[in-house]
């Protein structure tokens, strides 16, 4: 029987409206796929969205297995990066920009890790007091995701930044100025224009400000960490693997882009599922 309950992580029949064309198309080949791709998509964002662990699925998704396989496979494969990377492109027409971004900030946020984390994995970050990884991402001016990077803790931010930089030269060709913090001044500024080709002006904070205060053309990278951090799974680094602290961070964003498509659409958010037998 197809599962007719729904969770507040569910997408809406028009947030996946979005999402399903991205999806590969289920092969011709072979066995058919027992379960609905929505049911799959779902339950996956049931463990990003509430952090639990793939075994405490509920038992009215598909079994955890499954659930896992089709993350990893989807991870392997590139395809929830092609998904995230089309809805962003949507996104970014629907608020009137081009589908190629031409700016972006970069920061970076360490964040505890879980005692699945492995040791080589892992760093100490001094100044944050955090014992655990640290994320290093690009936005664009919208705060959207252009790229992502995990990487130990105790990696500096103007190290991380550089790693991260040359695969954003290949994945965005376009974007070639940055906007960035004081944790990035010095040397990195002089190689991301040299080897980069990439211009980055750094944004301090004003003469005797204390306490936060949001930045003009940083805030943006600010509020993108804050979305990422409210999904549980990604409030905390539980991921053996990085790569896949990274796909979680993908898909916290295919799910928060999906429902900024969609959130002019007057669909309720409890829709009932239609009943069918499984093949």
């Amino acid at each position: 029987m197809a599962r007719s309950p729904r969770y507040p992580s569910d997408l809406t029949d028009a947030e996946w409206a979005y999402v399903q064309p991205l999806l590969p198309p289920v092969s011709k080949d072979g066995r058919p796929e027992k379960h609905d791709r929505r049911d799959i998509v779902d339950a996956i964002l049931y463990v990003t969205h509430n952090g639990v662990v793939w075994r405490a699925l509920p038992a009215d998704f598909p079994p955890w297995k499954t659930v896992y396989g089709f993350f990893e496979r989807w991870k392997n494969k590139g395809i929830t990066i092609t998904v995230h990377d089309r809805l962003r492109g949507e996104v970014r027409q629907a608020e009137s920009r081009s589908v190629a971004p031409t700016a972006g900030v970069v920061d970076s946020q360490s964040v505890k890790g879980a005692a699945t984390v492995t040791t080589p994995t892992r760093g100490y970050d001094a100044g944050k007091k955090v014992n655990g990884r640290k994320r290093f991402i690009i936005v664009d001016t919208l705060g959207l995701l252009l790229g992502v990077l995990v990487v130990p803790a105790s990696r500096q931010d103007r190290d991380g930044a550089r790693q991260l930089l040359v695969d954003h030269y290949f994945t965005t060709p376009t974007c070639r100025f940055l906007f960035a913090d004081g944790g990035f001044a010095g040397r990195f500024v002089t190689w991301a224009a040299t080897v980069a080709k990439t211009t980055v002006e750094i944004v301090r904070k004003g003469e005797g400000q204390q306490g936060f205060q949001p930045l003009p053309k940083r805030w943006v990278v600010e509020r993108t960490l804050a979305w990422i951090t409210a999904y549980r799974r990604l409030a905390r680094d539980y991921e053996r693997d990085p790569a896949s602290a990274v796909t979680f961070v993908y898909w916290a964003m295919i799910r928060t882009m999906a429902h900024r498509l969609a959130c002019g659409t007057p669909v309720p958010r409890w829709t009932p599922r239609k009943t069918t037998q499984s093949q």
